[in-house]
């Protein structure tokens, strides 16, 4: 059996065969890792190169004072804090505000050894509940892309293949979905990993400005070109950009970019040389190109140019099973904005967030979880701090119908797979008309 982990805090804590200044033999704790520290400094130390599930500290706030102890247990909140007090300590209020916000327990001098036991025990237990399951954790080196569900299995797949070509990529995803997450992905797992990321968002640079920043400009092509300027596409030389929102990029700026995609050279304005830039390029949009070719708002022959490699980012209602696991991830990035007493999600939180529909995708999830971290009023975050309510139980009658939407949902989305997202193999797979399909689609609002 496998010790429980203990780090213990306290001046008097050296001695190999103590438990800090309480002197209790090693073997009333043979369960027990104990790894003994002097100060809040050393036990930060400590904790930045392996994990501790329960901590003891002694005699707070110690040396260091009480605003070095609050900035230590709103860093290492994930911890199980057992105090250990001298008498009358609870009769200063910032040692009581210290107890009530960050330990689970204290005990006061003269410490029952026993009933130490029992409350270290407790803590670990705590601990052990909280921990993420070693199951729900990603396996994959796209660590970044959190999830084990199929749709974010897919996508993983697809960033591994893709990323071995130097190929243009073309990615589709609604907002807020992780398109630049995934556009990261692929530079990290390609050849140009040892190069520059960068991304660019076509839609937030000011039309008058945009050629300059993305191909650069000469000294004196326009008043106030003092000196030459690199641009954003060949400042990525070496690595890759990403042209986020390319749908956004003005026409008169689609053929400039075609002709740098055809023959991997750029003219910086005011100037007739001719720069060879080897970059990869990464294109995202949430609009639909193809729609935007029919409606002649976006070049056809640059469509086809971008859209080599074809990937599609699930939205969140895709990747329910991956909702606990990614509310959870943030809770962890985003500690250290959190209430001090909240600890954690409560599962009618849990269940509220799989039920809603996530319209705003990964981005909606972050602000939620952030704004919960912050206003809730429990110790663990209840739907309304969400700023979400749970579903009525639908009427026993309405159950059939329910099941037979979902159904039918999951079978389209399987086909549109199956054939690639081709409206007419798709339509042909499901045994309706191209017409039915569409309707089908703007009924369940699945996005081709």
């Amino acid at each position: 059996m496998s010790l429980k982990k203990l780090l213990c805090i306290s001046p008097g804590a050296t001695a190999a065969g103590a438990l800090g200044p309480l002197g209790v033999p090693g073997a009333a704790f043979a369960e027990w890792d104990i790894r003994n520290v002097p100060s809040l400094r050393e036990a930060s130390r400590v904790l930045c190169a392996r994990s501790y599930p329960v901590g003891l500290v002694f005699d707070l706030p110690g040396a260091e004072g009480f605003d070095a102890a609050e900035r230590f247990f709103r860093e290492h909140w994930n911890v199980q804090w057992v105090g250990v007090l001298a008498q009358g300590a609870l009769e200063s209020s910032p040692c009581r505000a210290l107890v009530a916000t960050w330990l689970a327990d204290f005990h006061t001098r003269p410490v029952d050894q026993q009933r130490l036991l029992h409350t270290l025990g407790h803590a670990h237990g705590l601990a052990l509940l909280r921990a993420q399951p070693a199951a729900s954790a990603a396996t994959s080196d796209l660590m970044a892309l959190t999830g084990d569900s199929a749709a974010i299995a897919r996508l993983r797949a697809q960033i591994g293949k893709v990323a071995q070509s130097d190929a243009p990529v073309l990615i589709w995803g609604e907002s807020g979905s992780g398109k630049e997450l995934t556009a990261q992905a692929i530079h990290t797992h390609s050849t140009r990993a040892g190069g520059t990321f960068v991304p660019i968002n076509c839609g937030a640079i000011p039309t008058a400005l945009i050629q300059s920043e993305l191909f650069g400009h000469a000294r004196g092509a326009f008043t106030g070109a003092a000196r030459d300027k690199v641009g954003l596409i060949e400042s990525a030389a070496g690595g890759t950009v990403f042209l986020d929102e390319i749908a956004d990029l003005p026409k008169d700026l689609q053929s400039n970019l075609l002709r740098f995609l055809q023959e991997k050279t750029i003219y910086r304005i005011g100037s007739t040389r001719s720069i060879a830039v080897d970059v990869r390029v990464i294109a995202a949009s949430h609009v639909n190109l193809q729609q935007a070719v029919a409606d002649g708002l976006f070049r056809e022959d640059l469509y086809y140019r971008l859209n080599v490699l074809p990937i599609d980012v699930p939205p969140l209602r895709e990747r329910k099973d991956d909702l606990d696991m990614l509310a959870q991830h943030f809770f962890r990035i985003f500690a250290t904005e959190k209430a001090p007493h909240v600890k954690g999600f409560g599962n009618d939180a849990l269940r509220a967030i799989r039920e809603h529909d996530w319209p705003g995708n990964v981005r909606e999830l972050i602000n939620r979880t952030r704004r919960a971290m912050v206003l809730g009023e429990g110790r663990l975050i209840a739907p309304h701090d969400l700023g979400l309510a749970p579903r009525r139980p639908a009427a026993r009658s309405a159950g059939l119908d329910a099941s037979r939407i979902d159904a039918e949902r999951a079978a389209i989305g399987a086909s549109l797979e199956r054939a690639g997202r081709n409206i007419t193999h798709a339509a042909r797979d499901l045994g309706v008309s191209r017409m039915t399909l569409y309707r089908l689609l703007a009924k369940h609002g699945i996005q081709t």
